[in-house]
């Protein structure tokens, strides 16, 4: 299917999860099937298993959830693009830059899989030495809340902004207590704090160790040219160097998302469609909140050939 105006895949991250992801596409869409069993090869874990029937406990730790949720927006993608939707860009938050890397060509499945497994599973071994919190905060200002972050963080303590997810909601992470004396500010203000369910503070200071193991692992793994523009998280604007992404992917790990960057980026790049290849509809709303009420601008999400048939209408 060729689109007049340019189309971006967008691929979701941590969270967006739940049990019986993947399931219906696993059994209805061959080359789908083939992504779950080349998951399990890389990884040895038994991710259709854990999509489809959990137990959520388990999928939901960092090191099964990694894999688990990028060969379910990979396989998502892959009928999609079986189907003939072809993107033009291609982004995702956090995890969901992986999937991004494989729909762009940058990474094959097989590199993209064994990546984000190790990711997890050091990821999960940080957060295990460092405890720590994230809190997703609405109706601050960027601005003040960065205020607030000084004021609430003492001396030596970790305590920073993860995700710009919209004009709205921003995302803050570190270690447990700064992280609770910041929501408790924010609730004076009579704002938002909602805490996260998760066991580390990811985007921070804390993953410092686990990227530098990572840097290891990416090194020894190919990144090719991008067919298509690929959003990186660090810079929130579109990357086209396989050796420079490669070292971005790092940095992610610790840095923010800059996801409201990314998607006044894909505006500013003429991008007017966009696909979310994976659970929910996370992101598909989060770029309609950046960008605004624009009858130019399309949205869809899909998760099962249902909804891959209801997308292809609506585009």
């Amino acid at each position: 299917m060729s689109f007049e105006k340019k189309c971006a895949f967008l691929f979701p991250g941590q969270g967006s999860q739940f049990v019986g992801m993947g399931k219906d596409f696993f059994n209805q869409v061959p080359e789908a099937e083939k992504v779950f069993k080349i998951a399990e090869e890389v990884t040895g874990i038994p991710v259709a298993e854990l999509c489809f029937h959990g137990p959520a406990d388990e999928l939901v730790k960092t090191a099964n959830l990694q894999p688990c949720l990028t060969t379910v927006e990979i396989a998502c993608a892959t009928a999609a693009t079986d189907r003939g939707i072809v993107p033009s860009a291609a982004a995702g938050h956090s995890l969901g830059e992986y999937p991004a890397l494989w729909c762009a060509g940058i990474l094959t499945v097989e590199d993209a899989v064994r990546l984000v497994h190790h990711r997890g599973r050091l990821m999960e071994e940080a957060a295990s030495v460092r405890p720590g919190a994230m809190a997703a905060i609405i109706g601050i200002p960027m601005d003040e809340l960065e205020r607030l972050v000084e004021e609430s963080r003492n001396s030596g303590e970790v305590l920073s902004l993860a995700n710009h997810n919209s004009p709205e909601q921003i995302v803050v992470t570190g270690e447990k207590e700064p992280v609770s004396r910041l929501c408790e500010k924010v609730r004076e203000r009579k704002a938002r704090a909602i805490p996260l369910k998760v066991s580390g503070g990811y985007h921070s200071e804390l993953m410092k160790h686990a990227a530098r193991a990572f840097a290891e692992i990416v090194e020894k793994t190919t990144f090719s040219s991008p067919r298509i523009p690929v959003y990186s998280n660090v810079t929130g604007k579109a990357e086209t160097d396989g050796e420079r992404i490669k070292r971005l992917m790092v940095d992610q790990i610790c840095a923010p998302v800059r996801w409201v960057d990314i998607a006044n980026s894909m505006a500013d790049d003429g991008v007017t469609l966009f696909v979310e290849s994976g659970p929910k509809k996370v992101l598909t709303n989060l770029v309609a909140k950046c960008l605004g009420r624009n009858n130019e601008l399309k949205f869809c999400q899909f998760d099962t050939p249902e909804g891959l048939e209801e997308c292809m209408k609506a585009l």
